[in-house]
């Protein structure tokens, strides 16, 4: 008895932890574009495969995989913005107080945006492979032992149709 009521308070303990902890405006999309409209403001926004259109203020960081990230003209982010597989658009007047990380795409800065931290940009779809070379390299011995095991199977002989009557 002792001993499942501490195996149930350990699994609710992990799955506790395990829950994010949204703070308000918090928005987390998958395949469909968040968009902050002009007058509102919201905290972080995650975005995998789709794209974040910044018209308010963001009171947070911004995080995409393979998604873009446009700023208009006079709004600010608070925090970070970080992209993997897609671009950052920061338009005239845009302000970032934090970080700016694109990796496998481009930075966009209009004149007068400021970044008000770090820029690290590493351009190029080439990193977009990084994650995936053990992947890759799995791929590459199955299809090399596939390759010799087909290279060296026996052909047998056709044996010769039997007689007809």
């Amino acid at each position: 008895m002792k001993r499942s009521l501490a195996a149930f308070v350990v699994v609710v303990g992990c799955l506790i932890a395990a829950c994010p902890a949204f703070a308000e405006g918090d928005r987390v999309s998958i395949a469909n574009d968040i968009t902050v409209d002009e007058g509102s403001t919201s905290g972080d926004l995650v975005c995998v495969m789709c794209s974040i259109k910044v018209h308010g203020g963001v009171h947070g960081d911004i995080v995409t995989l393979l998604g873009s990230v446009m700023v208009d003209d006079g709004q600010a982010i608070s925090g970070d913005i970080v992209t993997v597989g897609g671009n950052v658009s920061l338009n005239d007047g845009a302000r970032v107080n934090g970080d700016v990380a694109v990796v496998g795409g481009f930075l966009n800065r209009g004149s007068g945006a400021t970044i008000g931290g770090d820029s690290n940009v590493e351009s190029g779809r080439g990193w977009l492979l990084v994650p995936f070379a053990p992947l890759l390299i799995l791929i590459g011995v199955v299809w090399l032992i596939v390759w010799l095991v087909r290279r060296r199977r026996f052909n047998y002989a056709m044996y010769p149709q039997g007689r007809r009557f």
